[in-house]
């Protein structure tokens, strides 16, 4: 188990409302290759792997990962934080906002919710170590 230190790993401090911008932030927090799915798969995928050493490894780089998940949230909610309606509606998050308001909701920036199509587990430790490097270059 690890123990949450209620900080975050990277301090955030966005103070200008920028909807734009947290738009572009939800595919890393919502979408299939976001920081909830690289999660995900790396918990899930845990299980399968042959050796105790490479199971620890995708349940650190996991945990971590969801790290980087509550750093994106932490971004988008200020990005979101004291925008006006128009400045919502002009960076096309009318309807997220009809839905969320200014919460923080696991979506991609078109508001296609996350789903658990985007975890992939075959039960292969290569195949699925392949899927998650090919995961994270389209991150980058």
């Amino acid at each position: 188990m690890w123990i949450y230190q209620k900080k975050l790993e990277y301090p955030v401090n966005i103070t200008a409302p920028d909807p734009r911008m947290a738009k572009a932030l939800m595919a890393q927090y919502g979408g299939p290759d976001s920081e909830l799915a690289a999660s995900m798969r790396y918990l899930t995928q845990r299980f399968s792997m042959p050796d105790n050493r490479v199971r620890a490894t995708c349940n650190d780089i996991g945990t971590e990962e969801l790290a980087h998940w509550e750093m994106i949230g932490t971004m988008i909610y200020q990005c979101m934080r004291g925008a006006s309606l128009e400045e919502i509606e002009a960076a096309g998050l009318l309807g997220y906002y009809t839905m969320h308001n200014h919460g923080v909701y696991p979506a991609d920036p078109n508001g296609v919710p996350f789903t658990a199509s985007y975890i992939q587990c075959t039960g292969d430790p290569i195949a699925d170590l392949v899927e998650d490097l090919a995961a994270d270059a389209a991150i980058t």
